[in-house]
């Protein structure tokens, strides 16, 4: 984790920018970025402003879209001090809708429960889910869904992903496939999982 946490740490104004809409190169090369949030602020859509928490809530791009989108609070934590400072200049107009924090998310006091628990571009990082998983279930509410996205393993941008992260960042990464998903989300007391295939990974939704 501490590998992860110092890249993050680093690369906090370079991974802002690959969501900057206004790039036309960014949307052609990293379409599942794009897809990905737009399937959390759908999600948002589908609820009265509901209460939302972001697991690895980076510079607030995704908060930034759900808010938009009508989440009545939001409440975002990462451990990456770099990245919770640009998303307070992102969300500062939200006001008092934003509660962001700083630190790992299982040694992190929240309060919950929630009705949108959202993690994106998080998953790819986490060496042992299982923990977290269960922690996203204490804080979903009944009738909540938790949402996040899954890369797996293809040929395309498999080969690319590994030279980049584990061989020129040292950052450790992580695929999953359909049926470890299931499982995770299942046992951790999830009721229904649901799957997008988002083209190289999946987007779930975990409904409590």
């Amino acid at each position: 984790m501490d590998l992860v946490q110092g890249h993050f740490r680093k690369a906090a104004s370079s991974f802002d920018s690959l969501y900057d809409e206004d790039s036309p190169v960014q949307k052609v090369l990293r379409p599942t970025l794009f897809n990905r949030r737009e399937g959390a602020a759908r999600l948002v859509r589908t609820k009265t402003s509901p209460r939302v928490l972001d697991i690895g809530c980076g510079s607030g791009r995704v908060a930034e879209r759900l808010l938009e989108s009508g989440a009545g609070s939001y409440v975002g934590v990462d451990f990456s001090e770099p990245m919770i400072a640009l998303a307070h200049e992102r969300l500062a107009r939200f006001g008092d809708k934003v509660t962001l924090l700083t630190g790992d998310f299982l040694a992190t006091e929240i309060e919950g429960p929630f009705d949108v628990v959202i993690a994106v571009g998080f998953w790819d990082y986490i060496a042992e889910p299982d923990a977290f998983v269960r922690k996203m279930f204490s804080l979903t509410a009944e009738g909540g869904v938790t949402y996040g996205s899954f890369p797996r393993w293809t040929w395309s941008k498999g080969p690319f992903r590994y030279v980049r992260y584990e061989m020129v960042n040292h950052c450790p990464i992580f695929n999953y496939t359909e049926r470890e998903l299931q499982f995770l989300f299942r046992a951790a007391g999830f009721s229904r999982v649901d799957f997008e295939d988002s083209g190289d990974g999946w987007l779930v939704y975990a409904t409590r």
